[in-house]
């Protein structure tokens, strides 16, 4: 079980100040982080270090992480974003 004081933490670092970020990674945490399995949280919260213009271009899909780590989470929260709510 993951602890509630590491999905606030996770919580705060999704907030990016920019509102297209804002709006992918947030619900991604508050929905999926808790049940990530161990990597996938390690990748998350490494994914959190990045600067926000990589982020931004690789959610708007202009760009693919070169790390395959990276590539692995962004395609696991664009899969979140893309899905219907009432599916999630």
């Amino acid at each position: 079980m993951v602890a509630e004081q590491e999905i606030n933490r996770m919580r705060w670092a999704a907030r990016r100040g920019m509102l297209e970020l804002d709006l992918v990674l947030e619900p991604f945490v508050q929905a999926r982080y808790a049940d990530l399995n161990d990597v996938d949280r390690e990748r998350f919260q490494q994914l959190m270090l990045c600067e926000d213009q990589d982020l931004f271009a690789w959610f708007l899909q202009r760009q693919k992480p070169e790390d395959p780590e990276h590539a692995a989470i962004v395609q696991q929260i664009l899969n979140f974003a893309h899905t219907p709510p009432e599916y999630r």
